[in-house]
Order: C-alpha cells, then structure tokens, then sequence
C-alpha cells in the first residue's frame, strides 16, 4: 500500500467497563470504523492478541468494531491506527505502546531488541482486541493475527487471512482464498479462481482443508508428516510415490497449489 497517510475514521470512544464472571473487563466500542472503499480494493486488519471476525456488511460501507478486554492490563496501552493509501484500501493495526512496531500492509515490523521485553510484559500486559468487520461486495479483504483465531465468511472476492496460535477458517463466494497459521487448523474455501496465481495453505499443526467449485487446472503440491492425503479430483502422478510428499497434476496443471502441515491431514476437496 503506497503514499500511505494517516487517517482519523474511527473513533475511539470512552466507554464504562463491564467485568465477566471470569473477572476479566471489556470496553465495547473501543474503536468504530465506517467508511467506504471501492471495489477491487483492499480492507486489511492485523492484530496481535485477539480474534478476528469478517461477515458481509449489510450496507456500502466497510465496518469495523474493536472489543478490549482485559484483567491486570491497561487498555490505554492499545491504540488503534488507521491508514488509507491513495487508491482507496484502508489499513487498520492495533499497536501495542512500547514496543516500537510499525504497522505496514506486510507485516508488523517491531525492533528486535525490544521484542524480548515485548512479550516478557504480556503477563502484566493481557488486553486482547476482538475486531468485528463488516465487508460490502467486491471488497478485498486481508487479515491478521498473532494469538486468536480468524473467521472469514461472506467475502465475495480476494481472501488473505493468517495468525500463529489459532485456527483460521476463510470462506468466499469469489476468490482467490489464502489461508496460514501454526498452532491450528485450516479451512479454506472459494467460488472462483481467476487468473494463474500460486495458493498456498499451511499450518504445523492442524489439518488443511481447501475446497474449490468445479474443474481446475493446478500443479498441486501437498505435504504432511503425520496424517493423510485426500483429493476429490483424479490425479496424474510423475514419478515415486512418498507418503509424505504428493505432488501431482490436475487436469492441464498451471498454477501452483500448496497445501501443508506436519500434524494433521491434507485435503483438496470439491464443492
């Protein structure tokens, strides 16, 4: 995302805390977004510690929701920073203070010198941030988190949805659909795949799932160390068969499609 400028289209409001049975506080509303993007464009959210959920907007409009919560951390500690490019695609990060990241469209890029204290607060530092996101049709959509699971669905165009400790569920009617974590399963499913660019869904532990509508042309590439393969289509085999590694042909083969884990099965379905 080029030319990128801050932009103040949330409002972070001051709302009373409520406290859970398990003793942890929640500010509803800590931060609102409502404005339009075109089509074609991207809205990207990352988050650290928290889940991310993505429906389908009911209006023009992308919306946008953010819940702290918290039991010995500081809320004020979070902030939630806003960027627009000059094509249109929004960038919404929750930054954590002191810590020196950096909210980019990559990735969050935070100094290695102060990743160790980082993560040594968490424990007095335990505000997660649950986003909420309302996304219109033909609307992009690419999110991330660190600890929380991500759950796409409604999204009638591109998909690019990861984190590390959680599972990550991402589902459009159109496509292309991108899908990664670790520590959790994957479940990826599109309508349409336009163009020839390379797929790849991945986790270590967890099963992988990529469903697809109809006949398509890939190179597939599936691996696992601990599970099982399965594909709804006939494959075409070169070479020696490895129960660890599947490479294979469907129908005239092009783009690439990897699927990986090292615990869990791999599945290429059809919808």
């Amino acid at each position: 995302m080029r030319q990128l400028s801050l932009l103040v289209l949330g409002a972070a409001l001051i709302a009373p805390a409520t406290v859970s049975a398990q003793g942890r506080q929640t500010e509803r509303d800590a931060f609102t977004l409502s404005e339009r993007v075109p089509a074609d464009k991207w809205i990207r959210v990352r988050n650290v510690n928290g889940e991310m959920r993505v429906r389908a907007s009911s209006s023009d409009k992308v919306e946008i929701t953010a819940t702290k919560s918290w039991r010995r951390g500081d809320p004020k500690d979070v902030t939630i920073e806003t960027k627009k490019a000059a094509d249109g695609s929004i960038l919404v990060c929750a930054i954590w203070v002191n810590t020196n990241t950096i909210c980019t469209e990559d990735r969050y890029n935070v100094n290695s010198d102060d990743r160790r204290d980082r993560w040594s607060d968490r424990d007095r530092n335990d505000v997660s941030v649950e986003f909420e996101i309302r996304v219109p049709k033909g609307v992009k959509v690419g999110v991330w988190s660190v600890n929380g699971g991500v759950s796409v669905d409604g999204v009638t165009n591109e998909v690019r949805a990861g984190t590390v400790n959680g599972g990550v569920d991402a589902m459009s009617t159109g496509g292309p659909v991108q899908a990664s974590t670790v520590n959790g399963s994957v479940h990826a499913t599109m309508g349409r795949l336009d163009g020839d660019q390379d797929l790849s869904f991945s986790t270590v532990n967890g099963s992988v799932v990529a469903e697809f509508a109809g006949d398509i042309d890939a190179d597939i590439d599936l691996s696992t160390v601990n599970g099982r393969f399965q594909t709804d289509w006939p494959v075409t085999i070169t070479g020696r068969i490895d129960p660890r590694h599947l490479r294979a042909t469907l129908g005239k083969g092009g783009r690439r499609i990897r699927l990986s884990t090292v615990n869990g099965n791999v599945e290429l379905r059809k919808r």
